[in-house]
């Protein structure tokens, strides 16, 4: 990797498609909530997939183990940004309301325990 782009979080992250960034996270769910949890995410409002969007969410997705290990990908030009503008929209509030008991270990929303992983490779 060259050293503009050395996957390390602390060099400023990755980039992927377009020279957005690449940015990977995980929760944890509870496996009492496993099924309605998927169930809710096979419906996501309207509202709030184009809040993410208009925010600047890219390619985003969210892979889910049977012991509920939640897995987070999504590619944008800045993170702290795009959660900030998310943040401010009343369709997340609402979201993020209604999916933080599906959580463990978690104080306050599900978004704000987002907490990115270093990129240690990638291959285009």
């Amino acid at each position: 990797m060259s050293g503009a782009n050395r996957g390390v979080w602390g060099d400023g992250p990755p980039h992927g498609a377009r020279g957005r960034k690449r940015v990977c996270f995980l929760l944890k769910v509870r496996q009492d909530r496993l099924e309605e949890y998927k169930r809710r995410h096979q419906a996501v409002w309207p509202g709030m997939r184009d809040a993410l969007r208009d925010s600047g969410w890219h390619n985003y997705s969210l892979f889910l183990r049977e012991d509920g290990l939640l897995v987070g990908y999504l590619e944008t030009d800045d993170f702290e940004a795009a959660r900030a503008a998310m943040a401010r929209t009343e369709v997340n509030a609402r979201w993020q309301a209604e999916m933080a008991p599906f959580f463990e270990d978690l104080d306050g929303r599900p978004d704000q325990g987002m907490s990115p992983l270093a990129e240690v490779f990638h291959l285009d």
